[in-house]
């Protein structure tokens, strides 16, 4: 039973995770691989109404996605978009990251192997990991402006299209631990994190959504 208050403190969380920028033209679409196919809609959406000539999708796979998706995050990303209507002239992957800072990395090295000049990216993630990818690539990519975006969802309808809500409540605590504890290990850039949302955050680690902790 998730009570209202872990709702509540929920959603202050989420609300905190997502950037609010607006889409933009930028060089280039990067998709970050995850379970949600939704980062793929997402790019695909943001390519077919002309914000960037080109796609690359990055991932490999995880404990999370190697049954739902066996050739790899990004492979599955591409077909997606394929089937959406963006031409496969217009998709690069990278298929070998394992984390959001391989994301980064192994994208900006596929874009300098084929030659792509870049100085703005249009970074399209789930959307509670808005503020934790912008906050990666700032770091690891300081030289490009970064436009952070994700589908347009409420919380309650990213709940449901998920289908476990303990899991998505579980993956926001997560989240932002790494937002907490990252910059210091030098994995991204600082991100302030306001008192109430801290407080939230820490609400619902005693109610016990600690499954997407690090020890």
């Amino acid at each position: 039973m998730i009570t209202d208050q872990s709702w509540s403190d929920a959603r202050q969380v989420w609300d905190h995770h997502l950037m609010h920028h607006t889409p933009r033209p930028c060089s280039v679409i990067v998709g970050l691989g995850s379970h949600d196919l939704g980062v793929a809609d997402a790019s695909a959406g943001f390519y077919l109404r002309g914000l960037a000539p080109l796609i690359v999708f990055t991932g490999s796979t995880s404990p999370t996605t190697r049954d739902r998706m066996p050739r790899g995050e990004a492979v599955h990303y591409r077909e997606r978009a394929l089937a959406l209507g963006v031409p496969e002239s217009a998709v690069l992957i990278e298929p070998k990251a394992r984390n959001t800072g391989e994301n980064i990395r192994f994208s900006r090295a596929a874009l300098d192997e084929a030659g792509v000049d870049v100085d703005s990216v249009l970074l399209v993630s789930k959307p509670y990991e808005e503020r934790r990818s912008y906050a990666t690539a700032r770091k690891l990519w300081p030289a490009v402006d970064i436009v952070s975006a994700s589908s347009p969802m409420t919380f309650e309808e990213y709940v449901a299209s998920i289908g476990n809500d303990r899991m998505v409540i579980d993956m926001l605590v997560g989240a932002l631990q790494r937002l907490l504890v990252y910059p210091a290990r030098g994995f991204m850039i600082e991100q302030p994190v306001p008192d109430e949302v801290a407080a939230a955050y820490e609400r619902l680690v005693g109610a016990g959504f600690t499954s997407r902790l690090m020890p």
